[in-house]
């Protein structure tokens, strides 16, 4: 009986240690699945579905080139302008080097590079950081800090 009352506490310690572990796997997956399905949706064309994965709020802040763009909506207008108005093209996108950091249960801190290839040859790359936030409808990007090395 003593030997029980002395195992019962590192048997549901190592449970909960077990649940947190599986819990922080899922979240990372479900972190790095938002940044799948962003890849895919630009590499169709799909603006549209390349912003869900950003919180669709006035308090998404994106920084790029020394500029601050707040907002989805403003968001979701820098990038037609940058790659889908006249002229422009949206390329293949590729990240890599993801390192996905939890902040805790509801946020996650990414580190990452970017590579497009554009049909005339140019690929433009960079860095970025994104800072996630776990909503009810799923994990979104909260900021966006991309820096694009020089051509």
């Amino acid at each position: 009986m003593r030997t029980a009352l002395l195992i019962l506490p590192l048997i549901v310690i190592c449970t909960v240690l077990a649940a947190a572990k599986e819990s922080a796997e899922l979240a990372r997956s479900a972190v790095q699945e938002v940044l799948q399905h962003q890849q895919d949706a630009w590499n169709r064309h799909d603006l549209d579905g390349f912003m869900a994965g950003y919180w669709n709020s006035p308090g998404l802040t994106f920084f790029s080139g020394a500029k601050e763009t707040s907002g989805w909506q403003a968001t979701l207008e820098r990038y037609r302008k940058t790659y889908q108005s006249e002229g422009r093209e949206m390329g293949k996108l590729g990240f890599s080097g993801l390192r996905i950091e939890l902040l805790g249960k509801d946020a996650a801190f990414v580190r990452g590079a970017f590579h497009l290839t554009m049909p005339d040859g140019k690929t433009p790359h960079g860095l970025f950081t994104l800072i996630f936030r776990r909503f009810p409808d799923g994990w979104k990007i909260v900021h966006d800090h991309t820096a694009a090395a020089a051509e």
